[in-house]
């Protein structure tokens, strides 16, 4: 067993493969560097094993390469690693109190209150909202085509989950797809931008949580978390405070409205600072991992024709089976190979490509090694979902790998663009109804062709300062070309 005063030998002793730490930063040089989920690949590749010594500065951690031992983790044993290692500090409570970063007992109580949000039926709810954005999306795109611009993917597509997050969770206007701005787009502008000091912060966050306070550093940009809190108090103040009554929650902040209402009944005091947290990390991680979904999807759709005719092909057919109605989310469903694309592009580029858990006791990985309470263990879906003994020629762009009658035989954990078990993300039926919703009528509608000199998809530069998977490359544009016979979007 290892411990907190692990050096080089140990690790060395005990056959775990490792890179030499460098003194100070331990395994860490790469931050600022390169994106981390990177360097995670190129950690998988360098060591053909199930797991790897890292040092986080000198405290000693794990990457985890095994599906096997990952479905321990997220599944079987979760009670043990049901909290995440990364975390914000007391300097900096909005950070520190959302569902992203908060463990357990807060964890769990939150998380069961906030699911309710995420049914079926509160799905179909916010329908009218997608779709009235996605026609706003689609007039945007013909306006620029008219125009013969390029369209940078993830500043549109920004602008187009802007307001959808605006309008089904805070219940605020949103323009910014038809005006170009609104106060949702401010703010989250300013929640994408990773200057030099907000790269430390994450990067404390996540991988040296102690800096936090240190450096009083902050898991969002705090005058722009001002401006959300005052927004938020706006909308709650127009629906009747916290003090009317809320029966059945129609958004998330109706959902935090009725939670805070709970507390007070059952004698616990929920702080202004606990709900804004939820509604900032909820902007932050809805907006920007589905903008460059989407992103990725319709650039790797650019490159790949065959792949975009074929989808184009099966919307049709499902257009012509519904006789030309406006598709609903049930229908959308059945979009097989759609959701295969998707799939796939969340393959090559997941938003989060690796998870953090911490062991809450000892815990025997193996008969070599037990790793003591409280060791931080890194999850490597990005490395997995590119390893050729998963997904043969991994770096080919194949929807058909997750058909239904192919996606049965892949190996189980080695797939995690949402997590798995207990702490899996939240939002992933939202995202997906979004995404289904845009995408679909932007194929229908558009023939998507690649401009001359911009990179190929695993060629696009990504962030580097931030810890999410995003592109960062201002070639990353494209050319939509209307399909002219169409006279209406879906």
């Amino acid at each position: 067993m290892f411990g907190n005063g692990l050096m080089l030998r140990n690790y060395s002793r005990r056959g775990i493969p490792h890179y030499p730490p460098h003194p100070i930063l331990g395994s860490l040089t790469f931050l600022q560097r390169q994106n981390p989920s990177i360097w995670m690949r190129q950690l998988y590749k360098d060591f053909k094993a199930p797991y790897v010594g890292i040092w986080l500065f000198w405290r000693p951690g794990l990457v985890i390469n095994s599906p096997e031992i990952t479905r321990r983790i997220l599944v079987k044993d979760s009670e043990n690693f049901r909290n995440h290692f990364l975390s914000s500090g007391k300097t900096d409570p909005i950070g520190s109190l959302n569902l992203f970063t908060v463990n357990d007992p807060i964890w769990t109580s939150l998380r069961r209150r906030l699911t309710g949000v995420f049914t079926s039926a509160k799905l179909k709810m916010h329908s009218g909202i997608v779709r009235i954005k996605t026609n706003d999306l689609l007039e945007r795109i013909r306006d620029e085509t008219s125009k013969n611009n390029n369209i940078h993917l993830r500043k549109l597509l920004s602008d187009f989950t802007v307001d959808i997050i605006g309008e089904s969770a805070f219940g605020i206007v949103s323009e910014s797809v038809k005006t170009g701005n609104s106060v949702m787009k401010e703010i989250a502008q300013e929640f994408m931008n990773f200057g030099l000091h907000r790269g430390l912060s994450w990067s404390s966050i996540f991988f040296f949580p102690e800096l936090v306070d240190v450096f009083r550093f902050s898991f969002f940009p705090k005058h722009t978390i001002e401006r959300l809190r005052l927004i938020c108090r706006s909308v709650i103040n127009q629906r009747g405070g916290f003090d009317k009554k809320m029966k059945e929650p129609k958004d998330l902040l109706d959902a935090l409205i009725k939670m805070k209402q709970e507390a007070s009944e059952e004698g616990e005091e929920m702080s202004e600072d606990f709900l804004v947290a939820q509604a900032s990390i909820f902007l932050v991680g809805g907006f920007d991992t589905s903008a460059s979904t989407m992103s990725w999807v319709i650039y790797h759709l650019a490159w790949h024709p065959e792949h975009q005719q074929r989808l184009y092909d099966e919307i049709q057919n499902l257009k012509q089976k519904y006789e030309g109605e406006d598709l609903s989310p049930s229908a959308l469903s059945e979009l097989t190979y759609y959701n295969s694309v998707i799939k796939e592009t969340l393959r090559h580029f997941p938003p989060m490509g690796w998870l953090d858990r911490v062991a809450t006791k000892d815990y025997q990985i193996d008969e070599n090694l037990t790793i003591p309470a409280g060791t931080p263990v890194y999850l490597n879906a990005v490395g997995m979902q590119v390893d050729p003994q998963y997904f043969p020629d991994p770096m080919v762009f194949n929807p058909d790998r997750f058909l239904p009658e192919n996606e049965r035989n892949n190996t189980p954990f080695t797939f995690l663009p949402f997590g798995d078990g207990p702490r899996a993300c939240i939002g992933m039926r939202f995202a997906f109804h979004v995404l289904r919703q845009a995408l679909s009528s932007i194929i229908y509608n558009f023939e998507i062709r690649v401009v001359p000199d911009t990179p190929k998809p695993n060629e696009v530069e990504v962030e580097k300062k931030g810890t999410f998977f995003m592109p960062m490359d201002e070639r990353m544009v494209v050319q939509f070309v209307p399909r002219e016979h169409l006279q209406s979007s879906m």
